[in-house]
């Protein structure tokens, strides 16, 4: 199978976040006892980061297909994936910043899934592309696509990362 072709991106995380239309939120808040992101030595790790926009959940609930007894359809949750990919970005920026050359090594994704379901993969390639437009080869990861039986504050998704700073 041939590799997707990545497109040239600009080396500046902010300025191709900019490009693409998107703005870096404000970090969530933790909702226990854990810190949005740690840096140990070259990595970062990001926590788990929920969809959250202005401070809520656009949608909770189960990811499924039509017949399922899902509330959040996949196409919403691949969405939902990507804005948990930002999150994880701003949770980043505030510990280091997005310096040109930070790389994306390991995306792991959860999916609150109706029984059923086996299309996780799908929902977090939401994170996935994401990273992908915003650091062109930089963001091309190992991953894990997992489905579980409930997220936390019902969220249909979770996304956390691990990116290696430049040097």
């Amino acid at each position: 199978m041939a590799e997707p072709v990545t497109p040239a991106v600009a080396s500046d995380p902010l300025t191709r976040l900019s490009q693409l239309g998107w703005e870096l939120p404000p970090v969530a808040a933790p909702v226990a006892a854990y810190v949005p992101a740690v840096q140990a030595g070259s990595l970062i790790f990001t926590s788990g980061q929920l969809p959250f926009v202005d401070g809520a959940l656009p949608a909770t609930g189960l990811v499924g297909d039509e017949d399922t007894d899902a509330t959040v359809p996949p196409e919403q949750a691949r969405e939902l994936a990507a804005r948990c990919a930002l999150n994880a970005l701003a949770a980043v920026h505030a510990l280091v910043g997005l310096p040109a050359g930070i790389r994306v090594v390991k995306v792991t994704g959860f999916v609150a899934s109706a029984p059923g379901f086996v299309g996780q993969p799908t929902v977090i390639d939401g994170a996935s592309r994401l990273f992908g437009e915003v650091f062109g080869d930089d963001g091309r990861h190992a991953r894990s696509a997992v489905g579980v039986a409930a997220l936390p504050l019902g969220s249909p998704v979770e996304v956390e990362a691990v990116f290696r700073l430049p040097g």
